[in-house]
């Protein structure tokens, strides 16, 4: 009888794992990495285009990299680690947009 209170009160938990795995972006970091993306991709696309790659290049940060991974990243005063700024790039590229 135990046994199944216990699974009755953990299996939600459970559940809720996988939405916490996800990070969540340092406040104001999405939004300055919209505008710098939006800015930089525009120069060789159009406007919609830009701003189709720059929400999945952020979509991808947030699913794949942990806070402290995008903040890493999101630093102006540091360069991040090659190799997170290789896997962030590498992970970004693979983003697919509609032109």
């Amino acid at each position: 009888m135990r046994l199944i209170r216990l699974i009755a009160l953990a299996s939600p938990l459970v559940m809720l794992l996988p939405l916490s795995a996800q990070a969540a972006w340092p406040a104001g970091a999405k939004e300055n990495y919209m505008k710098d993306c939006i800015g930089a991709a525009s120069q060789s696309v159009n406007q919609t285009v830009a701003k189709q790659h720059c929400t999945c290049g952020a979509d991808v940060l947030e699913k794949k990299f942990t806070t402290q991974e995008i903040t890493q990243l999101m630093n102006p005063k540091t360069l991040p680690p090659a190799d997170l700024r290789t896997r962030a790039l590498n992970e970004i590229a693979a983003c697919k947009v509609q032109k």
